[in-house]
């Protein structure tokens, strides 16, 4: 039965009501019925459209928000909200097309600047996107999306100072965000600032990810009257970056302290300290420490790593070359490819993983091939590592280099 006008302003209330009260699946039923009663009805279409963002519905939200933005051609917020609709479907070049109808609309609106700016990063055109956040910024110094959004753009252009000053900017407004101390804290470790960055490294254990924490006090460093449990973070306690943090971050605990680690099952032969597997009872601990929390808890430095934790080779002495990495190995070469292997070859060459790591470890001659944006643990120079006397840190892409230490191998 048709609605007359009366109803529909009732039935508009009421959906109204709904979805400020946060039920938007109501809401969306309701903004339905009003524009299949009136389908030009332009707010009723940016409703129903809202309504279906909220819900995660993009690709049904698309199309009330461009029926929307057609009957409202002046209201700024039809075409913002069309805007975000294109950009959630990947639809960047027609987000920007609103976005610009909007501006014109609206000029001067910093949060319209920001969308363009974040659409214009989406499209990798990141000179122009810079400029939308300065624009932003221009209007409203202490907008936090556009302060972090321009933050990594100039960090990804290696300006850490413009990143770090926009960071501490935003911070002032927000000084217990945990995402912005978490980002700051990575530029400075990536720096080798660990003087001032390791604690706001500390911020991602305050931020839900699917994250591993044992049912045991958190250690920070005081006395213990019991042991003290080290464990990697990492959910998956058999993926590589929990082995790889296993052996290369369990050091500089006191040797006094009873501990033991907390690893994978196929890993624990070749760790020289008392081992538990994850899922086993933990009675008689009295604390627990995240393995990368550690360089902050023992307050280190690049300059001051302790020794390595000490391994055990497995495998039978071998005259072959470890190879642990993506790349394909030159041809002629004897390799070997078993991670048990690994502590026993003349050579091992990888990627930044637990082989190339046990193999260090052992003192074996080892280069390790890392990305552009390798993890912050490392530091911010290649060559030389000071957490392995027999590592040599390459980049990935250093062919030459990578070639030239082979040569005669």
């Amino acid at each position: 039965m048709p609605l007359n006008d009366q109803q529909i302003q009732a039935l508009g209330r009421d959906a109204v009501q709904r979805a400020a009260a946060g039920d938007f699946a109501a809401a969306e039923t309701m903004f339905s019925r009003i524009v299949d009663e009136r389908p030009n009805a332009g707010q009723a279409l940016h409703f129903l459209g809202q309504v279906r963002l909220k819900l995660g519905r993009f690709v049904e939200a698309r199309e009330p928000l461009e029926r929307a933005a057609k009957f409202m051609p002046r209201e700024p917020a039809a075409q913002t909200n069309l805007a975000g609709c294109l950009m959630q479907l990947g639809q960047h070049e027609a987000a920007l097309e609103a976005l610009a109808r909007a501006a014109h609309l609206k000029p001067n609106d910093p949060v319209i600047a920001h969308n363009t700016g974040r659409t214009l990063e989406a499209l990798a055109r990141l000179d122009e996107a810079e400029r939308a956040y300065d624009l932003a910024l221009s209007i409203d110094n202490r907008l936090l999306p556009s302060l972090a959004a321009r933050a990594n753009l100039l960090a990804a252009r290696g300006e850490w100072a413009g990143a770090l000053a926009d960071l501490d900017t935003a911070l002032v407004s927000r000084p217990n965000d945990p995402q912005l101390r978490l980002r700051r804290g990575e530029l400075l470790l990536r720096q080798g600032d660990w003087w001032r960055g390791l604690a706001d490294h500390e911020a991602r254990l305050e931020i839900a990810e699917d994250r591993y924490a044992p049912d045991l006090p958190i250690w920070q460093g005081e006395a213990l009257a019991g042991p003290l449990l080290l464990y990697p973070e990492q959910a998956d306690i058999d993926g590589d970056d929990a082995k790889r943090d296993t052996i290369m971050l369990a050091r500089g605990i006191d040797p006094a302290m009873t501990f033991a680690v907390q690893c994978a099952a196929d890993l624990a032969p070749h760790l020289a300290v008392p081992t538990v597997r994850r899922g086993d009872p933990v009675p008689g601990f009295a604390a627990a420490a995240p393995l990368r929390s550690l360089p902050h808890l023992l307050g280190l430095t690049l300059e001051t790593l302790p020794a390595s934790t000490a391994v055990t080779a497995l495998g039978k002495t071998s005259s072959r070359i470890g190879w642990f990495t993506r790349r394909e190995p030159p041809a002629g070469l004897e390799i070997e490819r078993d991670p048990v292997q690994a502590g026993a070859c003349r050579l091992v060459v990888g990627d930044d993983l637990w082989p190339a790591h046990l193999a260090a470890s052992l003192g074996i001659r080892t280069l390790i091939l890392l990305p552009r944006t390798a993890d912050w643990l490392w530091g911010p120079r290649l060559g030389t590592s000071p957490w392995y006397a027999s590592v040599e840190l390459l980049a990935e892409d250093d062919s030459e280099g990578l070639a030239a230490r082979l040569a005669g191998c």
